[in-house]
């Protein structure tokens, strides 16, 4: 039941070849993601999220800035620091070594939160959607 945040195969960064120069974890002044502390198997001290939360800020080399955000309420268990040192994962393995943090929904909501999912075929079919009525 946990959830592991990642770039969408569709994500600007992904698709159009930009280089990634930053990421930061730094939300605002009072606010890193980077501080978060998780203990113990309540998972005390994590950070709580709500959909819109911002998860972090990558910045490309050709200027453009991207936030992400969590998309799921719950607690923040990871994120992914590795991606600090070597920004090219988030291309190169996006699914796997290169995804952004781990969230914990809370278990009464975590079930309603997978029914809403779209399946990989669903998801195919709102991007070809999306790509003919751009066209």
């Amino acid at each position: 039941r946990i959830c592991v945040i990642t770039l969408a195969e569709a994500h600007p960064l992904l698709q159009s070849g930009k280089t990634i120069k930053s990421i930061n974890y730094q939300i605002s002044a009072n606010c890193s993601r980077l501080q978060n502390k998780v203990s113990g198997k309540s998972k005390r001290g994590a950070q709580f999220l709500t959909e819109l939360a911002p998860l972090c800020r990558i910045s490309s080399s050709d200027g453009e800035e991207y936030t992400i955000y969590s998309c799921i309420r719950g607690r923040l268990i990871e994120v992914n620091e590795n991606i600090l040192s070597n920004p090219a994962l988030l291309q190169q393995k996006p699914s796997t070594e290169g995804y952004i943090a781990v969230v914990l929904p809370k278990f009464e909501e975590s079930k309603s939160i997978t029914q809403g999912l779209l399946t990989q075929k669903e998801y195919e079919e709102v991007l070809l959607k999306r790509r003919s009525s751009s066209s």
